[in-house]
């Protein structure tokens, strides 16, 4: 005897209709969540490059009482190739902040006998940033609004 289906027969799986109806609302979900998500990412890495900058403000700082002078680079606050610290590389901040790049931004670092100037600028605009920051031996963080780098006349950070 042939079992025919009945309207109290259990239906088994879902339709091709139902199946597209549940891809097409998990699609809406992600397309309004994805820019809030970058949004939050571009944030952190500006939080990060802020606390980057504290942190080269205090290396500095270390690094001018042990050598006499500020750094003139990242790469003198970095880690040695090999041996001891040295002024030529101080072992004072990590490897990757001493290579210029973190958490989507670059940083700069330029010095002399009496100063010395901080810039980060996302590596790419509107993507891993949408403000680009400035400091010197003031210790004053500034920012800029826009893709053009901050300097001593921009925005002071509070």
């Amino acid at each position: 005897m042939r079992h025919r289906r009945t309207a109290t027969t259990a239906r088994r799986g879902f339709s091709l209709i139902e199946l597209l109806i549940v891809i097409s609302i998990i699609l809406i979900i992600i397309t309004m969540a994805v820019p809030k998500f970058n949004k939050a990412k571009e944030f952190a890495n500006e939080t990060q490059a802020i606390s980057e900058i504290r942190t080269i403000h205090e290396v500095q700082v270390q690094y001018q009482s042990q050598y006499g002078r500020f750094a003139t680079s990242l790469t003198e606050l970095g880690p040695p190739q090999s041996g001891a610290a040295s002024p030529a590389a101080a072992d004072l901040v990590d490897a990757t902040v001493a290579a210029g790049v973190k958490s989507g931004y670059k940083f700069t670092v330029t010095g002399n006998q009496s100063g010395y100037t901080i810039n980060a600028n996302p590596e790419t605009y509107g993507t891993t940033g949408n403000r680009t920051f400035f400091s010197d031996q003031t210790m004053v963080t500034r920012a800029n609004d826009g893709a053009e780098p901050a300097t001593a006349s921009s925005k002071e950070l509070r």
